[in-house]
């Protein structure tokens, strides 16, 4: 599916970044980012502009081609990661950020993922989510049109519950991001923090 949204000139989810990371990428340490199910690498690319080291993973080859592109237009380097996030490992005390915009896993993978990330956390690495909720059915304006693929702010506080919130709000706003997420939606915003252990 993802290799034939991402097949065509025009990117799907246009080329500028989701306006939730835009608005609150200096919450991350300057450092490595990881960006999950990237895509064609709009926010990966935002990040490298901004000075962060940003490896991008997605399952979609095509998806990758089109995020190296963007950063060759943008001057930047991404590494890329061609990989499902059902086999991904983030690795132990990697990142100092790690991004996940828009990522649809159904509910079992999503919290295996997210054990996963808080692993791949370093100390004081932050963790930046916007998903859409089940309400985002109602509006049918992205998303798809599963429930099961779609996060409330009650499973984050569920899964993440090692980390610390610095913000965690479920709200509709209007999200303008190309062709397939256009309109009001309803979401979830997170900025979760990996404290220093003692």
């Amino acid at each position: 599916m993802w290799d034939e949204r991402y097949s065509t000139e025009e990117y799907a989810y246009g080329k500028n970044p989701n306006d939730f990371l835009k608005a609150n990428y200096k919450a991350i340490p300057k450092g490595k980012v990881l960006c999950l199910a990237e895509g064609e690498g709009r926010n990966a690319v935002f990040l490298a502009r901004q000075g962060y080291t940003v490896t991008a993973v997605d399952a979609s080859q095509v998806g990758l081609s089109k995020a190296n592109k963007l950063a060759e237009e943008h001057g930047v380097s991404i590494e890329l990661i061609h990989a499902d996030l059902a086999d991904f490992d983030p690795g132990d005390s990697e990142w100092d950020g790690i991004v996940s915009i828009f990522c649809p896993l159904p509910s079992a993978l999503r919290k295996e993922v997210h054990k996963r990330v808080v692993k791949g956390l370093k100390q004081n690495g932050i963790f930046l989510v916007e998903a859409y909720t089940p309400d985002q059915l109602k509006h049918r304006t992205g998303g798809g049109n599963s429930a099961e693929l779609m996060t409330s702010k009650e499973s984050l506080i569920d899964q993440l519950d090692s980390l610390n919130f610095i913000h965690l709000i479920e709200l509709e706003r209007e999200v303008i991001e190309g062709k397939y997420h256009t309109g009001l939606a309803a979401v979830v915003q997170a900025i979760a923090l990996k404290e220093q252990r003692d």
